[in-house]
């Protein structure tokens, strides 16, 4: 499929079929964009046009099919005998429709070997090349590097055509309803064009994680980033809502746990790519860290640290030299800092600015941001405000570090001074919100990435079975998971007499999925009469008795669910009946390491539990771990059987990690 979409995105010759405006506006875009090629149109009645295919001088590297669904097919099956490189199918009504399946089979039979953009697409600019075979407006103008930005969206990449923010667009596309070419198949051959630096990708679904994987090893190793804005919601992954981990985890942390594992940094706007991508074109991937800033004004200063607290940016230290080199050039008036207020004292004199903005960029940070808003040219003299673009630009040739220009307003740096500092390769920013977004994306603390690990995925889960708790605990027990001590009984006396020997104990009805919400549970009988009264008082014929943990230092919610979109999505986080209250959980892909789990567990807020708080006895961290990792065995090697498995709590000791609740659903 290479070879053809290198013919359909870089054509010598290009069809446009059908007669409707879109048709009019894709030859008016080949024109304006300045296509050097032939461009044939085929209508039966309009003037200068070839009355059908056949009819064509030579089989053409690209076509652009604007007729309705019927047609469309037809022309594919024509082109492909004509030995065409490949099209771009605007019609829609395939996928979406009661009939889909069977039109979409269609298509792909017409197609053949051709390369197929579409159906329900607009198709591609393709600015490096002069190629656009786009029935729309659009704001590409040639470039000779840039970014590209795919979508499943047509009028999203329209929008983002529009951007006047100084981002290079190299390549813009739309892949539609993908039913023969996906966003990521497109996305892996975009991304070994050199002159591409980097991609950008508005996601409504995954689909083929493989493909994805394997367009992030290809970027990987070419070093070229790759940023994401993911809409919409797994309807599919909502359908396990028994356990607290299938209402905490949902198709939005799987996709999270997906992108981490793949490293695909995620923004959650608009704005937060573009300003994503102008960083990635500029300075290519990045390792997290900190960052410095500063600016003439304490209420920016103070601004740029609440915001980057808010998202967990660092800035970092200054050092001793710094400190005393900001002193010489700055004054005792001025607190040294960072963030930090430069004052006014030194304004309009570029090289002392220039030098400011050289000592920020010459300790420990990875990214200097200045802070700087420019007024309107068409209602100001904005000559005073030169100085600012100077410095900076002298202070990055001095330093060779990364330099950012931000305006706390996304108007107030204009359109032409972001390209002129995208050529000097400095960062222009627009908007303080976007821009911290972008940077906390970039610059906070991550997992490392591991495009190269196999992903399992879960089987359609149409009909499923409920494992109860004394079930899911056999299964758990033979997996090695620390199981207490436990009975089972059909009735209050013989819950009663099951007890004796564990006292004391816990109580539980049984085939409740949320026993602790409808009173299925009662902790520390210490008596058999205890255990009866408590059993009569329950309303049901089946209990589980189990000795009682009483030397906990925390509860752990532990679960994996199958996301069809993403994979298995492990999730560890504070357990116990107040899991949803505290909302203190992370989620990862499985299969995770050892490593990772411990990393994970210590961004939860319940950590210092874990580790012994206030004096307290540590947990047995060894012992938690492994039962993650034991739980991850089981569901790995059910292959894919597996929907949900939880255990809530998991009771973490001194020495133990014991299993207190546990549920497991899965295929039948």
């Amino acid at each position: 499929m290479t070879g053809s979409l290198n013919r359909l995105f870089r054509p010598s010759s290009v069809a446009v079929i059908g007669g409707g405006a879109w048709c009019r506006s894709v030859i008016a875009s080949l024109a304006r964009i300045g296509f050097a090629g032939p461009v044939w149109h085929i209508h039966p009645t309009a003037d200068s046009a070839f009355r059908s295919i056949a009819d064509l001088p030579a089989a053409p590297d690209a076509c652009f099919i604007g007729v309705n669904r019927s047609a469309t097919i037809d022309c594919l099956r024509d082109l492909s005998a004509k030995g065409a490189g490949g099209a771009v199918c605007f019609a829609s009504g395939f996928a979406e429709t009661r009939d889909g399946d069977v039109l979409n089979a269609a298509l792909l039979d017409a197609a053949g070997e051709m390369a197929l953009i579409g159906p329900n697409c607009y198709g591609f600019v393709n600015a490096l090349d002069a190629v656009a075979l786009w029935p729309d407006v659009h704001g590409l103008i040639p470039v000779p590097k840039g970014v590209a930005i795919l979508t499943q969206s047509s009028n999203i990449a329209l929008n983002l055509s529009m951007q006047r923010r100084g981002l290079p667009i190299a390549f813009l596309g739309t892949a539609g309803n993908q039913a023969q070419t996906g966003l990521s198949e497109i996305a892996r051959h975009l991304v070994r064009d050199p002159r591409i630096t980097a991609l950008g990708l508005h996601i409504e679904g995954v689909g083929d994680i493989a493909a994805l994987q394997a367009l992030m090893q290809e970027a990987h190793g070419l070093g070229k980033p790759v940023i994401a804005l993911k809409s919409g919601r797994s309807e599919a992954a909502q359908t396990a809502a028994l356990s607290h981990t299938a209402s905490l985890a949902g198709s939005d942390a799987g996709a999270s746990a997906l992108f981490d594992r793949l490293g695909i940094l995620r923004v959650r706007s608009l704005d937060a790519l573009i300003e994503t991508l102008k960083h990635a074109h500029l300075y290519g991937s990045v390792a997290p860290g900190p960052i410095a800033s500063l600016s003439c004004s304490g209420g920016e200063a103070s601004l740029m640290a609440d915001g980057g607290d808010a998202r967990g940016l660092t800035f970092a230290p200054l050092t001793e030299a710094q400190d005393t080199a900001l002193e010489t050039v700055l004054g005792p008036l001025v607190t040294r800092a960072n963030p930090l207020d430069y004052h006014t004292f030194i304004w309009n004199d570029a090289p002392r600015m220039a030098e400011v903005y050289a000592i920020m960029a010459s300790g420990p940070a990875a990214l200097t941001v200045i802070v700087v808003d420019f007024p309107r040219p068409d209602r100001c003299q904005t000559d005073a405000w030169d100085c600012v673009e100077l410095a900076a630009m002298m202070a990055r040739q001095q330093t060779d570090k990364p330099i950012a220009l931000l305006s706390s307003l996304s108007e107030s740096l204009p359109e032409d001074m972001a390209a002129r500092l995208m050529q000097a390769g400095i960062l222009p920013m627009h908007g303080l919100d976007a821009a911290l977004d972008a940077l906390a994306v970039l610059y906070c603390p991550r997992l490392p990435s591991d495009a190269d690990r196999p992903i399992p995925l879960p089987l359609p889960h149409i009909e499923t079975v409920m494992r109860d708790e004394a079930e899911a605990k056999a299964i758990l027990a033979r997996c090695g998971l620390d199981v207490p001590l436990h009975a089972v009984a059909t009735s209050p006396e013989e819950a009663g007499q099951a007890a004796q020997p564990l006292l004391p104990v816990v109580l539980k009805a049984r085939g409740l999925a949320h026993k602790s919400d409808s009173g299925g549970v009662v902790l520390g009988l210490q008596s058999v009469a205890e255990v009866i009264d408590a059993a009569t008082a329950m309303g049901c014929d089946r209990f589980h008795i189990e000795e009682m943990i009483t030397d906990g230092c925390a509860e752990v919610l532990l679960g994996i669910v199958a996301d069809p979109a993403h994979g298995y999505v492990l999730t560890l986080g504070a357990g116990g009946v107040l899991t949803e209250l505290w909302q203190d959980t992370c989620h990862l892909l499985v299969p995770v390491t050892e490593s990772e789990i411990a990393a994970a567990l210590d961004s939860l807020r319940i950590a210092p539990l874990l580790d012994g708080y206030r004096g307290k006895p540590a947990g047995n961290r060894a012992a938690l771990i492994a039962a993650v990792l034991m739980v991850q065995d089981y569901v790995v090697a059910q292959a894919g059987r597996v929907a949900e498995i939880e255990i809530n709590p998991l009771i973490l000791t001194p020495t133990r990690a014991v299993v207190a609740d546990a549920l497991i659903r899965e295929k039948q």
